[in-house]
């Protein structure tokens, strides 16, 4: 019986032969708030400090009566005392897990605990280990991603247990779960579904949408029924959204996405809803050089042209009129479906300074107004109202071209002038100085008509004709082959400028303001009158028809003593 009892005793202690390091399985006899006592069949029991079997958020795990695993320090210490630890247990046995797992390229799972340079630190059973910022998604950028407290599968890449050193992945599972879906997705994708996506890359021309595995081009004409400048202005990297399936090429697994064919197009009914001469409020997005956009509904965009920003300056800078985001109100002008183009308009909701003014002001009042501008071709006059007409070089002055009198005009200078025409629809006021004095022109056609015989100067000859001056501001023209006048003698003496002349009025022109003349009708009215007065009963007489026309066209011929020629070839004349 007694050899039975050692043999029994002896095998038991066999089997009670620890080392230290050793993990042992161990009862929990008692579990407070500062120790845990377990029992591991050694002479005394262990007390192992309650923190050790604390969880995360500091719970206690354990209860008398569980079976845990510890590791054991020593059989006995100074005092006589076994000694435990649960810690070096549980990290001993996480090294070994998650050794198997390398080694079988198995997944597990861990606790995002934080933020560090270049990724995130991973909680894995207990150790620590690092996720790259470059594996932690297919998606970019990580920086934008919150992970942090969240519990998710990774697989481990690097394994060195002597230099603590663990590197998971959590885009190698994430890849896996997208290709999976992605051919699931190939099967079923259509035209014209709708599927929810995250964005993944921004690029100039739109950007590529994530869907189930899918990289689909979300185009910047398909972003918004408005005008885009930017894709950045409507989506951001990560941005969760939902698209419409546009176009889908199965074979080179191309997809074309969409989201504002989600609402119905703004523009299709537009005509209807906002016709021409509609006055509507808007917000200013976006200020050009040549004018400024307003949305005057949601996906819609009219342009302002400069020249329909304000009456009184037609080249005002568009910023110096309004600013992004200003409340204006607009008037439509032309809508063009086809191609997507709304004229709208700033100064027509303001009144028309220029019909005021062509109401105040008409044709032949007299007003005062403020020289703005001087140019080649005139002056522009401030008028009331503030708007501008223009003062041509040619009403200045009568006399003359207008050069001498514009040089003389200076900005800034107060002028009496008067109105010649008012044009309201174009804009357009033409204003004369001139006309405040009488027209010299006027009075002299008045007193001279067509037919008439006048006097005057020859101010210039040229290949075109002769100027003769008749009257201060009013001028005739001789055709050039009229540059003549006969002499006493009978023959031809070209003129020369400041010779006196006298024609016959041909016609004038009120619109060129010319007096068109002629010497050789003068003169063949003047031989005219003479052959009336001679007849057959006078031929036998001392005065011949030559004597005659020299008599009218010579002026004193008639009164000179004649000399001896003349008397011997009287009597030729009369045989």
């Amino acid at each position: 019986m007694s050899e039975n009892f050692e043999q029994l005793l002896e095998e038991n202690l066999q089997r009670l032969v620890m080392k230290p390091g050793e993990i042992v399985e161990g009862k929990v006899l008692e579990a407070n708030a500062d120790y845990v006592v377990v029992n591991v069949g050694l002479k005394s029991d262990a007390s192992i400090a309650a923190a050790e079997f604390k969880d995360a958020d500091g719970v206690l795990t354990v209860s008398p009566g569980d079976t845990v695993e510890v590791t054991l320090e020593s059989v006995e210490d100074g005092s006589g005392n076994t000694r435990l630890s649960r810690e070096r247990a549980v990290r001993t046995r996480a090294w070994q897990t998650l050794l198997e797992a390398y080694n079988e390229n198995t997944r597990v799972t861990g606790r995002v605990t934080g933020r560090v340079k270049g990724g995130f630190t991973v909680d894995l059973m207990g150790l620590r280990g690092f996720l790259p910022g470059s594996l932690v998604d297919v998606r970019s950028p990580w920086e934008s991603m919150d992970l942090e407290q969240q519990e998710m599968e990774f697989k481990i890449i690097k394994f060195e247990q002597q230099r603590n050193n663990i590197v998971v992945s959590r885009r190698a599972i994430v890849e896996k779960e997208i290709n999976q879906e992605r051919a699931k997705l190939l099967e079923t994708l259509e035209e014209g579904q709708v599927h929810k996506g995250v964005v993944k890359t921004i690029v100039e021309y739109g950007a590529f949408v994530n869907i189930g595995g899918i990289d689909g081009l979300l185009h910047v004409t398909d972003m918004s029924w408005k005008k885009v400048r930017y894709p950045s202005d409507v989506v951001e990297p990560g941005q969760e959204l939902e698209v419409r399936v546009l176009k889908f090429d199965r074979e080179k697994e191309r997809v074309s996405l969409g989201i504002k064919q989600l609402s119905e197009d703004p523009w299709l009914d537009l005509p209807n809803r906002c016709p021409s001469g509609t006055k509507l409020s808007g917000r200013v997005t976006n200020i050009t050089d040549y004018g400024c956009f307003v949305a005057i509904e949601d996906g819609v965009e009219g342009l302002v042209y400069q020249s329909e920003i304000d009456w009184r300056n037609k080249h005002v800078r568009p910023n110096k009129a309004c600013q992004i985001g200003d409340e204006v109100e607009v008037m439509v002008l032309d809508i063009d479906i086809e191609r997507r183009r709304v004229s709208l308009s700033l100064k027509q909701c303001q009144p028309n300074p220029w019909k005021e003014f062509a109401v105040q002001c008409k044709r032949g009042d007299i007003i005062t107004g403020t020289v703005r501008s001087v140019t080649d071709f005139g002056a522009f006059i401030e008028v009331p109202g503030g708007i501008d007409g223009l003062l041509y070089k040619k009403d200045l002055s009568w006399e003359e071209e207008g050069d001498r009198a514009l040089a003389e005009l200076k900005k800034g200078t107060e002028l009496r002038v008067k109105v010649l025409s008012v044009d309201p629809e174009h804009e357009r006021i033409a204003l004369g100085l001139k006309q405040l004095d009488g027209d010299p022109f006027a009075d002299y056609v008045e007193k001279n008509r067509k037919g008439g015989t006048v006097s005057g100067t020859v101010k210039t000859i040229g290949e075109k004709g002769t100027t003769v001056e008749l009257a201060p501001g009013v001028e005739g023209h001789l055709r050039p082959d009229e540059c003549y006048r006969t002499a006493d003698d009978g023959s031809q003496v070209a003129l020369a400028a400041g010779d006196p002349v006298e024609a016959k009025i041909t016609s004038i022109d009120r619109k060129e303001r010319l007096v068109r003349l002629s010497v050789r009708m003068l003169e063949m009215d003047l031989e005219d009158k003479v052959l009336e007065n001679y007849s057959p009963e006078t031929s036998h007489s001392e005065a011949t028809l030559g004597d005659k026309l020299k008599e009218k066209l010579g002026g004193d011929a008639a009164d000179k003593p004649k000399d001896e020629s003349d008397d011997e070839a009287a009597p030729k004349r009369k045989a």
